[in-house]
C-alpha cells in the first residue's frame, strides 16, 4: 500500500474504531510510550515488539512477547573491533541476564488481537504468556479475505479484570492466486546485535527497508548469533536474551508492525557456525535448546519448509537446511542430503505443480555460490556435491525460475557456468557484518559482486501486459546499487 493510502486507510479506521470501547491506554513503541498514573506493578509492555507472520491469502499468525519493563537495558559497553566484527569491551560474561545490554525481562499476563478491515472485525480469545515459553504468545487468526488491508491491535493485561494496554499495527493479505497484482517485497540476511550501525535504531537497512514498503519481508537467516560474545549463549537464558535485546531494536519493532514477516533459521540461529544433528553443545546450551527457542519466536503453520503464493505471478519456497540435514560423520556408503528425502520429495512436486509467473527458491545457504574452499555446509560446496548438482539441474529445468540465498556477508549475482541457473545474494544487514569475500576476486560467476552490507528488494509486475520481475541489490542506507531485470 502507497504511503498516502496507507494514512487514509488508518483514517478510516480511527473514525470506525472511535465507537468501538477498544482500550484505557496506549502502549507505544518505546521512544513514543505515553505515561498515566498506573503503578509500575500493573503496567505491561510489548517491549520486544510483535510479528505479522506467515501470511496467507485469508490467514496469518500474530506473535508478541509481554515484558515488564518499559525499555530494554541501555548499551552501556563500548566496542572495540576485532576482525571484521565489533565485540563488547570488558563484558562481563557472567553477570545476571536482566542487567546485560538490550536485556528485556518477560512477564506473565494476557493477550488477544483484533483485527478491522473491509467491513470486518475478528476478535481472538485471551491467551497466556507463560514463563515456560518465554512469555511469547501466537495466535492464528483464519477466514481473512484476501487482498485485504487489516488494522492490527493487540491488547494485553496482567490478568482478569486489570488495566488493558494496546499496540497497533497493520497488513495486507496475500492476493488470490488467479489475481494479477504488482508485488514488492525485501530479504536480508545475518545481523549480530554488536554489529549495529546506529545506536539508537539499530540497524540502518530496516529503516531503509520500511521506507520502500514491501509487501512483506524475509529473513533468511543468521538473525542471532548464539556463537559470538556479548553474552556467548551458554545456556537457554543466554539464547532467550539474544532474542529480545534484537528484537526490541527500534528499527525492527517498525518494520515488523506494518509489513508482514517469514523468517529462515541458519546454523547461528540454532547453536554455532556450521551446525550438525551431532553437533556439541555451547556448555550447557544444547542443538534441542535452539530448536525450543526457535519455534519460541517464529511462528510457523506446520512444517519449516513451506510455499508462499502472492497472486497469479510469483510462488516462493522457503526450505529448512538445518532440521534434516546429515550429521557430519555420515555412515559410509550413505549419500549426504541437506533437505532430506520428504523435503525434497515437497519441492519437486509443489514446483511442478505450480503454474505461477515466477517461481523463487529462497534458502539459507548459497545454492551457486562461489564459495570458499573451507566452507562444508552448503550445496555450493564438494561436501554436498551430489545434491546440489542435482537441485541446480533441476532449478535449470523450470521457466523464470531463480534463487536468493542468506549466510554469505557479501552481495552477489552470479549465473551457475554448467546449469545457468540465477542466483541472488541478498547480503547482511549492516557493513560492519561484511566479510568473508575480496571485492577485487570478482569470478566468472559473478555478474554482480559487491563485499559490504545492505539489503534486496524483489518486484514482480507488468509493462503493458508483458510480466516482469527485478531484483534490487541495495546499501545500508537504501540506495541502489545494482539492478536486473528479467522478462
Amino acid at each position: 500500500m502507497k504511503q498516502k493510502d496507507r494514512r487514509s486507510f488508518f483514517q478510516k479506521m480511527g473514525i470506525f474504531l472511535s465507537s468501538v470501547p477498544f482500550l484505557e491506554a496506549v502502549n507505544l513503541p518505546a521512544d513514543e510510550v505515553k505515561l498515566d498514573s498506573t503503578s509500575d506493578t500493573e503496567r505491561i509492555f510489548f517491549t520486544t515488539g510483535f510479528k505479522i507472520a506467515e501470511v496467507g491469502q485469508n490467514d496469518a499468525i500474530i506473535w508478541t512477547r509481554l515484558c515488564r519493563s518499559e525499555f530494554p537495558v541501555p548499551i552501556k559497553h563500548d566496542r572495540k573491533k576485532e576482525g571484521v566484527n565489533f565485540y563488547p569491551t570488558a563484558f562481563d560474561e557472567n553477570k545476571p541476564v536482566k542487567q546485560m545490554d538490550g536485556a528485556v525481562e518477560g512477564m506473565e499476563g494476557q493477550v488477544r488481537v483484533k483485527l478491522v478491515g473491509a467491513n470486518q472485525e475478528k476478535i481472538s480469545e485471551w491467551f497466556t504468556a507463560r514463563q515456560e515459553n518465554d512469555f511469547t504468545v501466537q495466535i492464528p487468526v483464519d477466514n481473512l479475505l484476501d487482498n485485504t488491508e487489516y488494522l492490527v491491535k493487540l491488547e494485553s493485561r496482567i490478568s482478569e479484570n486489570k488495566k488493558v494496554f494496546s499496540v497497533e499495527g497493520s497488513f495486507r493479505t496475500a492476493p488470490d492466486i488467479d489475481k494479477v497484482i504488482p508485488v514488492h517485497l525485501a530479504t536480508c540476511t545475518c545481523q549480530y546485535f554488536w554489529n549495529y550501525d546506529h545506536l539508537k535504531r539499530g540497524f540502518k537497512s530496516y529503516d531503509s527497508i520500511r521506507k520502500i514498503a514491501p509487501d512483506f519481508f524475509i529473513h533468511t537467516g543468521d538473525y542471532i548469533y548464539y556463537d559470538r560474545r556479548g553474552p556467548l549463549s551458554t545456556n537457554i537464558e543466554k539464547a532467550r536474551h539474544k532474542w529480545h535485546a534484537m528484537d526490541s531494536r527500534l528499527s525492527i519493532k517498525e518494520l515488523y508492525r506494518s509489513v508482514p514477516v517469514y523468517l529462515l533459521k541458519d546454523d547461528h540461529d540454532l547453536l554455532r557456525d556450521d551446525v550438525y544433528p551431532d553437533s556439541l553443545p555451547l556448555e550447557e546450551f544444547t542443538l534441542e535448546d535452539g530448536l525450543k527457542i526457535w519455534r519460541e519466536n517464529v511462528p510457523l503453520k506446520d512444517k519449516p519448509y513451506r510455499t508462499i503464493r502472492w497472486g497469479k505471478d510469483l510462488q516462493i519456497w522457503l526450505v529448512e537446511g538445518r532440521e534434516y540435514r546429515s550429521p557430519r560423520n555420515v555412515p559410509t556408503g550413505e549419500q549426504r542430503t541437506i533437505w532430506g528425502k520428504e523435503q525434497k520429495s515437497w519441492f519437486q512436486k509443489t514446483v511442478n505443480e505450480s503454474d505461477a509467473t515466477f517461481k523463487i527458491l529462497i534458502s539459507a545457504t548459497p545454492v551457486v555460490g562461489p564459495d570458499r574452499k573451507n566452507k562444508k555446509d552448503n550445496h555450493a560446496n564438494l561436501m554436498f556435491q551430489n545434491e546440489g548438482d542435482w537441485l541446480r539441474n533441476f532449478l535449470s529445468s523450470q521457466k523464470r525460475m531463480y534463487v536468493v540465498n542468506g549466510d554469505r556477508h557479501w552481495q552477489y549475482y552470479s549465473i551457475d557456468k554448467e546449469t545457468g541457473v540465477k542466483e541472488f545474494g541478498a547480503g547482511p544487514v549492516s557493513d560492519a557484518m561484511a566479510g568473508g569475500w575480496k571485492q577485487d576476486d570478482k569470478r566468472s560467476e559473478h555478474q554482480y559482486l559487491r563485499v559490504n552490507g545492505g539489503f534486496m528488494s524483489i518486484k514482480v509486475y507488468r509493462d503493458d501486459g508483458v510480466p516482469q520481475i527485478s531484483f534490487t541489490h541495495y546499501n545500508v542506507d537504501g540506495k541502489v546499487q545494482n539492478e536486473e531485470v528479467f522478462f
